[in-house]
């Protein structure tokens, strides 16, 4: 439920609901406005609702009590507009600023990470993201560099001073993923994870959460929803692409799905047309219509010789290529009263 405080009300008056509410078993999360504070309450077991909500209603200095009907509590709008992620090094996701975050698909060794990141930051790229940990579809691929990749990318971030993205496979690498990287990814094929999303809730880093590749929307958000209950707010959502009767691209990146969780809930969420469409061509379309669709950032993969790439060179894109894509993205972003 969502009590809404009056103008009058004090932060003595809000305390004490506050803590009538955990009494009764309620996570309580406060969003303060300009003229009214929201108290939003989570208790999906609390049987007596109805009556503690009645109660509430004849307080004097509430204006009035709404039930949140949506399946996910934390990641929907009822409690707040908007989410703004600090990531570190002055760089936030979820405002007014468009976040890239670029970078090869996998590690490919110490001096070529260092080598396209300095390339990256040289473009004006903040964010560096590379898998240390690969989830391959054949067992014969190569699966990354495992913890000796994570040491080369907080190399990266200390030679650079750019914020790390990268991606957690296993609950058990989680420790080591949180250690150095400054963003922790949930792959599209962990979205249903529920024990790494449970895990996740404990980190202290944010999580990037990548839609499942046959994930509905609501069962997207309700991921969210796992993490967020658990104990971590800080979720940045990723549409990137699922799958679909098409065969051309990869995948179909679904601009719909951003338009439609900024609609419903107040967290940030990037749009990653690199996997989207599986096709180093469509990533600059794709990536000017993302941000017009209304994403707060992009995820592009990028290298300084996409042919070299270990992984998934078809759809990476050259420094050259990004340098001449950011020019139309900041366009884009003016058009849209954003910023690059």
């Amino acid at each position: 439920m969502i009590i809404v405080m009056t103008s009058k009300a004090t932060l003595k008056d809000r305390n004490a609901i506050v803590k009538r509410l955990e009494g009764q078993g309620y996570m309580v999360d406060i969003s303060e406005g300009k003229e009214r504070t929201l108290i939003g309450a989570i208790g999906a077991n609390v049987d007596n609702k109805d009556a503690i909500m009645n109660q509430l209603t004849t307080l004097p200095y509430v204006e009035k009590v709404v039930p949140i009907l949506k399946p996910y509590k934390l990641a929907g709008k009822e409690i707040h507009e908007r989410t703004e992620i600090d990531l570190g090094a002055g760089v936030t996701i979820g405002g007014n600023q468009i976040v890239i975050m670029a970078g090869p698909c996998a590690v490919e060794g110490a001096d070529k990470v260092i080598e396209i990141a300095k390339a990256l930051k040289a473009a004006g790229v903040k964010v560096f993201r590379a898998g240390a940990y690969k989830p391959r579809t054949s067992p014969y691929s190569f699966q990354g560099y495992g913890l000796a990749g994570l040491k080369m990318l907080a190399a990266v971030r200390e030679e650079t001073g750019m914020r790390i993205v990268t991606e957690v496979m296993a609950p058990r690498d989680l420790k080591h993923v949180e250690k150095y990287a400054d963003v922790v990814q949930v792959g599209t094929r962990n979205m249903h994870n529920f024990e790494l999303l449970k895990d996740c809730g404990k980190c202290s880093k944010p999580i990037l959460l990548k839609r499942g590749l046959a994930a509905t929307i609501e069962e997207w958000l309700l991921a969210a929803e796992y993490i967020m209950k658990a104990g971590n707010p800080n979720v940045i959502l990723c549409e990137r692409g699922i799958r679909t009767f098409e065969p051309y691209t990869r995948n179909t990146l679904d601009l719909n799905a951003v338009a439609a969780v900024k609609h419903l809930s107040h967290l940030p969420v990037v749009a990653d047309p690199s996997h989207g469409t599986g096709r180093y061509e469509l990533v600059a379309p794709m990536a000017k219509a993302s941000i017009a669709a209304g994403a707060d950032g992009l995820m592009l993969e990028a290298h300084t010789n996409p042919g070299e790439a270990i992984s998934d060179s078809q759809q990476t894109i050259s420094i050259k290529d990004y340098r001449a894509l950011k020019k139309q993205l900041q366009a884009v972003a003016a058009a849209v009263g954003r910023k690059l």
